[in-house]
């Protein structure tokens, strides 16, 4: 059995989780609702606060499917209960954001602005407190769509080896390269 399928959903207090005739999948939460659609034969067993995903057979294809299916389950209880969310730092001279509604305005040292709309499902802040670089915060219940649109974001100025700048998430340790030696002669 998938060890990663065979473990318990724990569901909070004031989450309802129920699956419907075609195999979709409701968490309702505080913070939102989520639905995802699990395959044919899979199944959702739901006993007080604990539920655990069951699958059709012990077929190569259903194996890899079951623990999919219960990673997925699993980050809507925690994104409708808590939310997720990420930050990410602007390292570089003159590199700054700013938000108008859910447009993100980003200057990064090319010759323009880049100005990126983002989805109404995510709430973003910006931030610029004097002795440390800019950063992003983001907040979702949509674990998949958040990492998508930091992803997103993240690819307009990917760090580099040598100094650092670009956008890095919070935390995230880069390999740094040495530069050119001077030649001793």
């Amino acid at each position: 059995m998938s060890r990663i399928g065979k473990k318990i959903i724990e569901i909070p207090a004031g989450i309802t989780l129920s699956i419907d005739a075609h195999n979709v999948v409701t968490v309702k939460g505080p913070k939102g609702e989520m639905k995802e659609t699990i395959g044919e034969g899979f199944g959702l067993n739901i006993e007080g606060n604990i539920a655990t995903i069951t699958r059709p057979s012990d077929a190569k294809e259903h194996r890899a499917l079951h623990g999919l299916y219960r990673s997925l389950i699993a980050n809507h209880v925690v994104g409708v209960n808590t939310g997720h969310s990420t930050k990410q730092e602007l390292v570089g001279v003159g590199y700054r954001a700013s938000v108008q509604g859910q447009l993100l305005d980003l200057t990064l040292g090319y010759s323009h602005k880049i100005l990126f709309q983002i989805p109404k499902e995510i709430k973003i802040t910006a931030d610029a407190p004097k002795g440390v670089p800019p950063f992003i915060i983001m907040e979702s219940c949509d674990k998949q769509l958040l990492g998508h649109i930091a992803a997103k974001i993240r690819s307009f100025r990917k760090p580099e080896p040598y100094k650092g700048k670009g956008i890095r998430f919070a935390n995230e340790v880069l390999r740094r390269k040495a530069g050119k030696s001077a030649s001793k002669k």
